[in-house]
């Protein structure tokens, strides 16, 4: 892993770019109110207050929107927001990758993973007959994808976890999973955590002398 001498340089940049994208959506809800029909903003809150005791497919507010004419403008945004969102957990890849050559197929698979679950978000909303069909589909394509390493792993979740998120319409949401993710990522490649067990502190919580052979 490369040493991290520079890593104010990154995490500016990565900073500055959500600051300048969520200045600039501030920036149009406060000069075009009416916008705000268009954002998928708000999609936690409607989900919250509807409830059911039936497992019938349900068609809630939420859901009417998606046969609504403006649904074409806010699936753009909500796919934008996501893309938008996952280019800086594509770099926080590219910081901490261990080798000097990345995978590109999986760079551009996280990339437009949550673009594609944030289309399927909005099909299958609140409707759990079209949720079974999707999954009765994918069972049938029988996708099966492996990763060179379980980090990996984290991308996939994030990836998804934003577009769920994007799709819904809780946007705000997948901005704070992408921050929360982007920043631990770099916090912890910063700190080298779990690299090695020397020190006080990490004797005292493994009970184990520095001295002590491997178990």
């Amino acid at each position: 892993m490369r040493k991290s001498a520079s890593f104010l340089i990154p995490l500016t940049l990565i900073t500055l770019y959500y600051t300048f994208w969520i200045a600039i959506v501030a920036v149009l809800i406060t000069r075009f109110p009416g916008i705000v029909e268009y954002l998928p903003v708000g999609g936690i809150e409607e989900l919250a207050d509807y409830n059911t005791d039936s497992f019938e497919p349900v068609y809630s507010s939420l859901e009417e929107t998606v046969y609504a004419p403006n649904v074409p403008i806010r699936l753009a945004f909500a796919s934008l927001g996501a893309a938008l969102l996952i280019v800086p957990v594509s770099w926080v890849y590219f910081i901490t990758s261990r080798s000097k050559e990345v995978d590109q197929s999986f760079v551009q698979t996280i990339v437009i993973l949550p673009i594609v679950v944030t289309g399927i978000s909005m099909i299958v909303l609140n409707s759990l007959a079209l949720a079974f069909s999707l999954a009765g589909i994918v069972a049938a394509v029988r996708f099966r994808f492996s990763l060179d390493q379980p980090s990996h792993a984290m991308y996939i979740f994030a990836a998804i976890s934003i577009g769920l998120g994007s799709g819904i319409g809780a946007l705000g949401v997948a901005a704070v999973i992408s921050m929360a993710f982007v920043y631990a990522n770099l916090i912890i490649w910063k700190l080298e955590y779990g690299k090695v067990l020397s020190g006080p502190f990490f004797s005292m919580l493994t009970r184990r002398s520095r001295m002590d052979d491997d178990y």
